[in-house]
């Protein structure tokens, strides 16, 4: 009788186990379905690794992007939904670069399909229409190269083809952009960057993390030193005054 009870007492405590650790496991698969749904779908995390987009963007930027408001893809397909609008004049969009899709390019829409584009002595214009620059887009060097020479100052004019786009990084005398390479083609386009949650000022005489499987002992004492240093100079490193920066 005894022995009877205590099984029947010991039933209920592991089939409570069992359902706990069920609701565990539940709960952990779909908080890494929701991770993997919004990294692919609505947002994604970026990292500045150029001068192309200064002074709107700077190296060591980092950066969420808007994946759902062009359409987000299906995951493990090439099925786009629709988005909530196409991209506009104006737009900071990522994309993959068109001669190397393994390479993510940053860079703003100047004009989508139909406009004219053209650049005379550094000036936009779009559809004859002479275009007003961001207040952050610079120029560094002075001179006016010929069409002849080079499309980095004069170039057009252009119609951009259906379904495409004509991007320019805002550090214009330093970019490489629709004026070399040619369009965009919208439907490759990830996202819009929208906000800068980081952002560190890397130095030339900071340490590189050296990492090999072959030298462990070497690999972790290098980890070591990159984080010890990095976080030694947290304080001055981070531009305090960038995070959490709409990107206009």
């Amino acid at each position: 009788m005894e022995s009877e009870a205590s099984q029947t007492a010991e039933q209920p405590r592991v089939s409570a186990q069992k359902s706990l650790l069920r609701e565990y496991m539940e709960i952990i698969v779909f908080a890494v379905a929701l991770f993997g749904f919004i990294r692919t779908d609505v947002v994604q995390a970026f990292r500045i690794p150029s001068g192309s987009m200064e002074n709107t963007l700077l190296i060591g930027d980092f950066l969420l992007v808007n994946k759902f408001i062009y359409g987000p893809r299906v995951p493990f397909t090439d099925i786009r939904l629709p988005g909530l609008r196409d991209p506009r004049p104006g737009d900071v969009v990522v994309f993959p670069f068109p001669q190397n899709p393994e390479q993510d390019f940053i860079k703003r829409c100047i004009a989508v399909e139909g406009q004219t584009i053209e650049i005379r002595d550094k000036v936009v214009y779009v559809d004859g229409v002479k275009i007003d620059n961001p207040q952050a887009v610079k120029f560094d060097d002075p001179s006016i190269k010929p069409a002849s020479r080079n499309t980095r100052d004069n170039f057009g004019p252009k119609i951009v083809p259906q379904g495409h786009l004509f991007v320019m990084g805002d550090n214009r005398d330093y970019s490489h952009d629709s004026r070399y390479w040619g369009f965009v083609d919208q439907e490759t386009v990830i996202g819009n960057a929208f906000i800068v949650y980081w952002s560190w000022d890397r130095k030339s005489e900071d340490p590189e993390l050296t990492w090999s499987g072959s030298n462990p002992v070497e690999s972790v004492v290098s980890l070591a030193h990159v984080v010890g240093y990095n976080i030694v100079h947290i304080p001055w490193r981070v531009r305090w005054g960038r995070i959490a920066d709409l990107i206009d």
